[in-house]
């Protein structure tokens, strides 16, 4: 008897998969460490961001329905083979640099739960994502895993912010903007982490890969909109629970994992197994995202097509995946080096993406009546000039 699921669960995709790759370990620690460190006050830069998400995603749903060729394919024709190749290379880059971190973390997730070593879990995951994309249908399959994923990842947390109890009245103020002192790099931190320009322009391919064309427009705005809030509510959720949690307890963390550990003797150890169920959700479909993006924009922007059936963009992306177990398994996190790589090339990398969306989303000639007039230009300019005032900012700390 075959199955038939409701439309609504039909239509999930694109949206989603930008969600579960954008929140990996990063965002997790990220989120914990304002927590801890600040408590709720700095809740209010959730919904900022999601504002600026839905801007950017939306901008990339509408060029990935107007495109008949690909985005990056669009870019080398109208621009040079140069420049899509060097925004291709900066691209996989950047989630090349940070896969290391996605790779450790579902090995430290499944290593805690199991009581074994973190290596032989690195391992088992990356010969795990690779071998997904020997099934004919990737794109289907990833849609699945990444769905399955974040629901994971939803029950997990929401479970552990049940436990934590946070104080409801500091949790409203937290909406109050307001920058407390010494809470201004964690705070960019945020921005960068979540604020993903790089992913927003995948966007456009998820959705030539789900098929959508003019009639599902306002589908895929739906699900763009719907995933990033869906990343908003996991954003708001880490933080809620590590201002409940460590910063009641008045307990230091470097990483996420610690929140999950500090659990155990306040909620006994179901808590732990619950909060690291959902950090694996987090780091296993930000291996798979971030190694699909890098590698399928770097085939693309190489003129060896878009298309996650085709095996020049599989061996990309089994690339990203081996590059990213192997420096976990060497170096057993991100080495320094490398984040510092990663940032210089988002300085970069981030408002270029920005500007490419922009310019393809105001190009009549291929956005027809879709072209963005000037009340969607409004919010991604002003997204673009936060990306550029924190290029600067960093440029600023990394060089001088």
């Amino acid at each position: 008897m075959k199955i038939v699921l409701p439309k609504r669960i039909q239509q999930l995709g694109p949206g989603l998969i930008t969600a579960a790759l954008i929140f990996g370990p990063g965002s997790l620690t990220v989120g914990t460490k304002l927590g801890a460190g600040f408590g709720y006050k700095l809740l209010w830069v959730i919904p900022v961001l999601i504002v600026l998400m839905i801007a950017y995603t939306g901008m990339a749903a509408r060029i990935g329905i107007a495109l008949t060729h690909s985005p990056m394919d669009h870019i080398r024709k109208r621009y040079g083979r140069f420049t899509a190749v060097v925004l291709g290379l900066g691209m996989l880059g950047i989630t090349g640099a940070f896969q290391a971190g996605n790779s450790i973390g579902a090995g430290l997730a499944f290593g805690e739960l199991t009581s074994t070593s973190t290596s032989i879990w690195v391992i088992f995951f990356a010969i795990a994502a690779i071998s997904l994309l020997f099934f004919r249908s990737f794109y289907q399959i990833l849609e699945k895993i990444m769905i399955a994923l974040v629901l994971l990842m939803l029950a997990s947390f929401f479970l552990t912010l049940l436990l934590s109890q946070p104080n409801l009245s500091s949790l409203l103020k937290g909406f109050i903007p307001s920058l407390p002192n010494g809470s201004e790099l964690l705070t960019i931190a945020l921005v960068a982490s979540s604020f993903s320009t790089v992913a927003a322009f995948y966007q456009a391919y998820l959705v030539q890969e789900k098929g959508w064309r003019e009639s599902d427009y306002q589908t895929a705005l739906r699900e763009s909109r719907n995933g990033i809030f869906i990343l908003g509510l996991l954003s708001s959720m880490i933080i809620i629970v590590a201002a409940a949690i460590l910063q009641r307890e008045n307990i230091e963390v470097n990483a996420a994992s610690d929140l999950g550990l500090a659990l155990e003797p306040l909620f006994g150890r179901y808590a732990t197994v619950a909060f690291m169920v959902g950090f694996f959700a987090a780091s296993f479909s930000s291996l798979i995202g971030n190694a699909t993006i890098g590698g399928a924009l770097l085939a693309d922007a190489l003129g060896m097509g878009r298309s996650l059936s085709s095996w020049p963009v599989r061996l990309c992306i089994i690339g990203v995946i081996l590059f990213g177990s192997t420096i976990a398994l060497l170096y057993g996190g991100l080495p320094l080096q490398l984040i510092i790589f990663a940032q210089a090339l988002t300085i970069i990398i981030a408002p270029a993406a920005a500007v490419f969306i922009l310019l393809m989303a105001n190009d009549r000639s291929i956005m027809g009546k879709h072209t963005a007039g000037l009340r969607r230009n409004v919010i991604p300019i002003a997204g673009l000039v936060i990306l550029l005032s924190l290029a600067i900012y960093n440029i600023k700390s990394i060089f001088f």
